[in-house]
């Protein structure tokens, strides 16, 4: 009868957990994104056509210049008419 004592050479109990470990890093998972129709509808409609933002900017500038005067009477009427809806 043969008995092998513990410093027997050919017996690692590492050995598995490297193995695994290698089999784990070689298939990754990766991840995954989507976006909703909701928000890709939300994008887009955040998207300021060109002579939306001209009339932005040229109103801006004249805030900026001091030259800007609204009409107290048309802002009082667009603001009964959205209130009243």
């Amino acid at each position: 009868m043969k008995i092998n004592g513990p410093n027997q050479t050919n017996w690692n109990p590492y050995q598995k957990q490297v193995h695994q470990q290698k089999q784990v890093q070689q298939n990754p998972n990766q991840d995954k994104l989507e976006i909703s129709k909701e928000a890709k509808s939300m994008q887009e409609s955040e998207k300021v056509s060109t002579p939306r933002s001209e009339r932005i900017d040229e109103l801006k500038a004249q805030v900026d210049n001091g030259t800007y005067k609204p009409d107290p009477s048309v802002t009082a009427r667009k603001m009964v008419n959205f209130f009243s809806e």
